[in-house]
C-alpha cells in the first residue's frame, strides 16, 4: 500500500515536529490521518505507516490496538462508545449500553444494517462524575445519559444523517 502525496505531506508535517531520530513519535498522528482519510486502519495501512516511520509493524499494531479511538474495521457514520467502567456501571452504564443496542437492533461491537451506527463498549472516558457517559465519533462527550437522553441523542443523530 502506498499513500497519496497529500497524505505523505500530512505525515511529513507531523514527523517534522520531532527530532529526526525520533520520527516514530508521530505514529499516533499518522494513524489518525489514515483513519480520517480511510475511515479505519487496516493491517495493510499499519504496515505502510510502519515503513514510512521506520518502525517494526508490530509496534504500530500495538498502538492501534491499545487506543479505542482507532477503528480496526469499518464503522458506521456515528460511532458510539458507551462507558461501562465501574463509575459508569454504578450509574447504569451497562443499562445505557443495552438500551442503545436494543434501540438500534445491534449487538455491542456491531454496526446497523444501514451503516449509520456502530456501538462499542469502552473503558473509562474520564468523566466519571457525569456518568453514565458515551462518546460520539471519538470527539463529542455526552454526559448524564438517562434513558430519555439516550433516546433523544439517537433521534438527533438519525435526523442529521439525511
Amino acid at each position: 500500500m502506498s499513500f497519496s502525496d497529500a497524505t505523505q505531506a500530512r505525515f511529513a508535517t507531523e514527523v517534522a515536529k520531532y527530532p529526526a531520530d525520533q520520527r516514530q513519535s508521530a505514529v499516533m498522528a499518522c494513524l489518525a490521518i489514515v483513519q480520517q482519510e480511510q475511515g479505519h486502519i487496516s493491517d495493510e495501512s499499519e504496515r505502510a505507516v510502519a515503513a514510512y516511520l521506520g518502525m517494526p509493524p508490530i509496534a504500530v499494531h500495538e498502538v492501534t490496538t491499545f487506543y479505542n479511538m482507532y477503528n480496526q474495521q469499518p464503522v458506521g457514520r456515528f460511532k458510539l462508545n458507551v462507558c461501562t467502567n465501574l463509575p459508569c456501571q454504578l450509574r447504569d452504564g451497562q443499562a445505557a449500553l443495552d438500551q442503545v443496542c436494543e434501540r438500534l437492533g445491534v449487538e455491542k461491537g456491531g454496526t446497523t444494517a444501514d451503516g449509520l451506527f456502530t456501538v462499542q463498549e469502552c473503558e473509562c472516558l474520564g468523566a466519571c462524575a457525569d456518568a453514565p457517559v458515551l462518546l460520539v465519533n471519538d470527539r463529542q462527550m455526552c454526559s448524564y445519559m438517562t434513558p430519555d437522553r439516550l433516546d433523544a441523542l439517537l433521534a438527533t443523530l438519525k435526523s442529521h444523517a439525511g
